[in-house]
């Protein structure tokens, strides 16, 4: 695990409150006795190398007009890391690596990214002086590729989609064709790596520190590494805890036909093992329309939001605070900020020119009763998630052999 600042915990109490000063190893035990109320986590003022900057990210609470008057969510800000959420995995990832030699000293990593894992990779490459490859492709924001080689990033994007598992097929292609290009190099392939759902071991303590009892948890899923990372930690402090997924329109991982889709972040034209589809009350899909509509009101009124991911993420968490019993305590993992995304979400004219200034979102989803029972084009909900591979009948088999072929 990398190294993370000392922290201090300040728990509500009768009298002063106490400051507990407490490290990674011992927050276990801190966090399993925290209070219903929320407590404030402030991270360390200072950090002696880049990666101390990484966690004690902030919670917020969001209310009006996202949420009704009197409800509301709690959202961990994971924007407030050098590079978002995904810095920790990138950190965690490399370091698991090199500790059992999957790694060399000054080994060069290679991976696939839609952009933040990215960021996190150039920083775990800063941090263990490690050369940096990243594959993307014509999607990614021209910023982004610029902030990422600037970072000392090798960006290297691909001209076209794989004719069956898209753009995703086609950067892990070319990943495998860069390996064999590069002696000594490593892939940290997030989408099947198990150290991408452990990375989330001090997030999930965070927010147990942070809230103390959560009832339901929301999170994007993309490679599923923080979904099930948060959710198998918080259930040690929560049992009943439910984990609701936010999907994009288009997307593959909960059974849906892929289709090219415009978000990026959140979403998956191939089938990552990462994903925990036991651990899921429901899955939403968000179209990206409704994804900039929830954004741009989350800026207006919170001074906090993000991109895709967030604001699709936003709009399910609003949602289930009108629609839960009174009481309930919602999380969110809001993965990014908005600061990659100004010409595009934030863009009027890039918006105008997608059609998604049309019109809100719908005051709440459709239901379906299965993952499969029919292609969804707009905001939509099903309460019984389960392994695509598991699907039935004709269509299930046919599934089952895409996903092989991914895989």
């Amino acid at each position: 695990m990398h190294p993370v600042p000392t922290a201090a915990l300040f728990l509500p109490a009768q009298g002063p409150a106490q400051a507990i000063h407490t490290t990674q190893d011992t927050r276990t035990t801190q966090a399993a006795h925290a209070a219903q109320s929320p407590v404030r986590l402030s991270g360390a003022a200072c950090a002696s190398d880049i990666s101390g900057l990484v966690g004690n990210t902030p919670v917020l609470h969001i209310s009006e007009p996202v949420a009704p008057a009197g409800r509301g969510f709690w959202a961990k800000l994971e924007g407030r890391n050098p590079g978002g959420i995904k810095d920790r995995p990138g950190l965690h990832m490399v370091e698991r690596a090199r500790a059992r030699g999957e790694l060399p000293p000054g080994g060069r990593i290679i991976e696939s990214t839609s952009g933040t894992l990215g960021l996190g990779l150039a920083l775990a490459g800063m941090v263990y002086g490690h050369p940096v490859s990243l594959v993307t492709d014509p999607g990614l924001e021209p910023a982004m590729i610029r902030l990422l080689t600037a970072y000392g990033a090798d960006v290297d994007v691909v001209p076209a989609p794989h004719p069956a598992g898209g753009w995703q097929q086609a950067r892990r292609d070319r990943v495998t064709q860069l390996l064999a290009e590069h002696p000594g190099s490593w892939c940290p392939d997030q989408y099947h790596n198990p150290d991408n759902t452990t990375a989330y071991l001090p997030l999930a303590l965070e927010l147990a520190g942070q809230l103390g009892h959560i009832d339901v948890l929301v999170c994007s899923v993309g490679t599923g590494g923080h979904s099930a990372g948060i959710s198998r930690v918080l259930r040690q402090f929560s049992p009943q805890l439910r984990l609701v997924g936010v999907d994009s329109i288009g997307s593959t991982i909960f059974g849906q036909p892929a289709r090219t889709r415009l978000m990026r972040g959140l979403g998956s034209s191939i089938y990552p093992r990462n994903v925990a589809y036991d651990q899921f009350s429901e899955v939403h899909w968000v179209a990206p329309g409704e994804a900039v509509w929830s954004c741009r009101r989350l800026a207006a009124s919170h001074y906090a939001t993000g991109g895709w991911s967030v604001g699709a993420v936003a709009l399910v968490a609003g949602w289930l605070s009108r629609t839960e019993p009174a009481g309930t305590r919602i999380a969110a993992v809001f993965p990014d900020g908005p600061q990659r995304y100004l010409s595009t979400v934030f863009d009027d004219d890039y918006c105008a020119a997608h059609g998604l200034l049309d019109a809100p979102p719908a005051d709440h989803p459709e239901t379906v009763s299965r993952l499969d029972e029919k292609e969804v084009t707009s905001w939509s909900r099903c309460a019984r998630v389960a392994d695509p591979l598991g699907l039935p009948g004709a269509d299930g088999a046919a599934l089952s052999d895409a996903v092989r072929e991914a895989r």
